[in-house]
């Protein structure tokens, strides 16, 4: 034998020694006995466990020993919540028809179970191992959870929670412990107990609920504030009505409902919330905006409500009064709620942010939160109109998108700026008009974008493409199911729902030259030793530097010579973009300098939280973007940055060729800010039955009669010699149509 065969040998004789012994080792007797062995061993702790741990004497008092306290950046108390609504009610008070309710939409098998559901709480402790939130609790060790124990997510409180509910079940009739469950569950609206529940959501006694009602009140233990059909969103009403459905069902499933009584029942709308007097003025919007974001975050909800936390804010105590300060200044001492309607219906909102930290440094949700709960700065019912045209024109750049007719994007690439002109490279037919119906002819897109042209970026989102231009609004900090958001030409007019909150997100990203921001109002939170992780405010770059530059240069013109010129400024380096929704409902000013980032709205509210025009406010006509909202701005942002040098933008920006139109003129025509309304344009027909020119090439200018004198904040169109002047901020009001000249949804939006 060669000495590389003998090499061969022992190394086959090696590998059948290692494989030999691992199958001794693993023989299916070894793995049964070890299987044994550690059942033996969690059967045995388990057995010491129980026997160690005791039903705690009396409950938790910790809860109701301290409050929430929360604070302005500087550590200075903004307010407290910690005054407990709850009346305990005995089980002879609550009707079976709502007992049968929280016990459907939370344990089923309640009156069968032994107090834990080993498989769910086997997927909780391996979830919380993990770091995850995970359900799977019955009702029996909810109740050990809020009276005996706390509401922090770990291992330990996990375990103690079995061996106690194991324990109170065998200790306490089932009634005892559901009116347990029932009296120490929150339900929102700071109320603890089903008595204060009935109260809080249906001005009722517990006695006098209904199964409609207590299928409700049970839904909300899930996600108390998100369910709260007050301040839901579509997404949340639809969650929670979903999962009313789902509790009535199972009521049905246990026999406990008859089916004919299912199907004649309809969804009981709750009242309006009252809010707490102690959180008057902005310290209220401050309080539920914060815990929104801690949940947001992976919080609790019922863990906020054990009370104990100290949560500091971002809020500057200046800059918040500055703020405040502005809206009273520049737009409430304006007007008259008691003598004019609309004065009383106007809402305004505004959230000012620190560009490069995120920090939220002030925010205005309305004028008293005990008098309107709604916050202004968060709420996303509203449409936020000619604001999101940045983000198409952000789209087209970072996508190196082209016209119809094959022109590269740029600030200087020339649109039809055609009043009702149909889009092209769409399957769904959409023709916006101007405001006023004005027809611009040939238009750079930087002059579309000073004079808020809807005809130019509806064309402009289908170049760069309809479903890109919603990922960069996602991308930006816009929320993707908002209510509206749908991929169509319509979107590029700002038509879905966002807060200024959300808006806030998209120009801060902007101004900080891409790299993502998302807004944070908490700076930290703390119970104890339990100190929130909270997500960075700064994230990823979302889009190149470049693109987010140009962007802010092209606002910037949008300033100087554009629909919000009226609020240049020589203290002042700013970019910014007015937005009016379609029948004047919404109007904003988002804006930015180096320093801060800002957005403003106004919104009309009527009874019931209807929205309704703003059009007369303050005994005016119709409110732009570059009224109010842009006052506001520019006055906040005088007194904020008072004192300090005006900072420079630094930008890189994308280079452009020449246009084939020479850029409009300087001069136009000057504001007059005590002109007569414009008349109210008039419907037009449908469109001649013509093929327009198209994107990027160059039609004749085209020409209509002047619709009438402008109101304050109107700018000249491109060519002021040829062109008619347009009324309003060049948004809003004209009505979607599309190309046949029909409504196609909700307007314009812009």
């Amino acid at each position: 034998m060669g000495r590389a065969d003998y090499r061969r040998a022992q190394q086959q004789w090696a590998r059948e020694e290692r494989g030999g012994f691992i199958r001794r080792l693993f023989t299916l007797k070894r793995v049964l006995g070890t299987f044994v062995l550690l059942g033996a061993l969690a059967v045995g702790s388990f057995f010491v466990l129980y026997l160690l741990v005791d039903v705690p004497e009396g409950g938790n008092p910790e809860a109701t020993a301290q409050s929430n306290a929360f604070t302005f950046s500087d550590g200075a108390l903004i307010a407290r919540e910690g005054d407990f609504n709850r009346e305990l009610v005995p089980i002879s008070r609550v009707p079976k028809g709502t007992q049968y309710a929280f016990v459907a939409a939370e344990n089923k098998t309640f009156y069968q179970d032994p107090g834990v559901d080993v498989k769910g709480l086997t997927r909780a402790l391996v979830s919380t191992a993990m770091g995850r939130k995970q359900g799977g609790s019955t009702i029996t060790q909810q109740y050990v959870k809020n009276y005996f124990l706390s509401q922090e997510q770990t291992v330990t409180r996990k375990a103690r929670e079995l061996i106690i509910a194991l324990k109170v079940d065998r200790q306490q009739s089932k009634d005892e412990i559901l009116a347990g469950y029932m009296n120490t569950s929150y339900f929102g609206r700071g109320a603890y107990g089903v008595q204060a529940a009935a109260k809080a959501y249906y001005d009722t006694d517990v006695e006098d609920l209904t199964v409609e009602q207590s299928a409700y009140l049970a839904a909300l233990l899930q996600a108390p504030s998100q369910y709260d059909l007050a301040v839901a969103g579509p997404k949340a009403r639809q969650l929670v009505t979903d999962r009313w459905h789902f509790v009535l069902d199972n009521m049905v499933e246990m026999k406990w409902l008859s089916p004919a009584e299912r199907r004649d029942m309809t969804f009981p709308e709750p009242g309006q919330p009252e809010p707490n007097p102690g959180l008057g003025g902005q310290a209220g919007y401050f309080v539920e905006a914060a815990k929104a974001e801690l949940i947001a975050a992976g919080v609790d909800e019922q863990e906020l409500a054990a009370r104990g936390w100290t949560i500091e804010l971002n809020i500057d105590k200046k800059k918040q009064r500055d703020l405040e300060k502005a809206v009273k200044g520049a737009l409430l001492d304006d007007l008259d709620p008691e003598q004019r309607e609309v004065d009383a219906q106007a809402q305004p909102g505004a959230v000012s942010v620190d560009p490069e930290t995120g920090a939220v440094v002030a925010m205005y949700g309305g004028r008293n939160y005990v008098e309107h709960f709604i916050n202004n700065a968060t709420r996303r019912d509203y449409q936020p109109a000619s604001t999101f045209k940045p983000v198409v024109l952000a789209t087209a750049f970072e996508k190196a998108a082209s016209t119809q007719d094959g022109q590269p994007i740029t600030p200087n690439t020339v649109y039809d700026g055609t009043s009702e002109r149909p889009v092209e490279g769409s399957d769904t037919p959409f023709a916006p008009p101007n405001q006023g119906d004005v027809d611009y002819g040939p238009i750079t897109v930087q002059q579309a974008m000073n004079n808020s042209v809807n005809s130019v970026f509806a064309q402009m989102a289908v170049d760069a493409g309809l479903e890109r231009t919603k990922q960069m609004g996602i991308q930006l900090g816009m929320k993707g199911d908002a209510s509206g958001f749908d991929v169509k030409p319509a979107m590029s007019l700002g038509v879905m729902g966002a807060s200024p909150l959300d808006m806030a997100a998209v120009y801060a990203t902007l101004a900080n030259h891409g790299e993502q921001v998302k807004p944070r109002l908490v700076k930290s939170a703390k119970r104890g030793d339990r100190v929130v992780e909270l997500p960075d405010a700064i994230g990823e770059q979302m889009i190149e530097r470049q693109t987010a530059d140009t962007v802010t240069s092209v606002l910037r013109g949008v300033v100087n010579d554009g629909t919000a010129k009226g609020i240049r400024s020589n203290t002042l380096n700013f970019a910014g973009k007015t937005g009016t929704s379609d029948d004047n409902k919404s109007a904003w000013f988002a804006g930015y300098t180096p320093d801060l980032v800002t957005t403003v709205g106004l919104f009309g509210e009527g009874e019931g939280g209807k929205q309704v025009s703003l059009r007369g406010t303050g005994g005016g006509g119709r409110v732009n973007g570059g009224g109010y909202p842009a006052q506001v701005w520019a006055e906040y942002n005088r007194l904020a940055l008072s004192g300090k040098p005006a900072a420079q933008f630094d930008l890189d920006v994308m280079e452009a060729p020449e246009p084939s139109i020479p850029p409009s003129p300087s001069e136009s025509v000057s504001e007059a800010p005590e002109s007569p309304e414009p008349p109210e344009p008039t419907e037009p027909g449908p469109p001649e039955t013509v093929t327009p020119p198209p994107a990027g090439t160059l039609p004749p200018p085209a020409t209509s009669t002047p619709p009438g004198d402008r109101p304050p904040g109107d700018t000249a169109p491109p060519s002021a010699s040829t062109l008619p002047v347009p009324p309003g901020d060049g948004t809003g009001d004209g009505g979607a149509r599309n190309a046949a000249g029909t409504d196609t949804g909700p307007g314009d939006g812009t």
